[in-house]
């Protein structure tokens, strides 16, 4: 098996994980009820996309219940 022949440096390291940042998500926003959601993905707040109803979004009613 091998083993590194000496320790890796700090500047090395980083070097590796240049790619490894995070970034942030690009939202965009929704054409029908304007709240912010991912591109290319169906509104979490109303379920459309592309102009269609794509989702059905379960709601609660004031009672603690879900409606169907």
């Amino acid at each position: 098996m091998g083993l590194p022949k000496r320790k890796v440096s700090h500047a090395r390291q980083g070097d590796r994980r240049a790619h490894a940042a995070l970034t942030t998500p690009h939202l965009v926003e929704c054409s029908h009820c304007h709240q912010p959601r991912l591109t290319h993905h169906a509104c979490p707040n109303c379920g459309w996309y592309r102009g269609r109803q794509a989702l059905r979004i379960k709601t609660t009613t004031p009672e603690g219940g879900q409606e169907r």
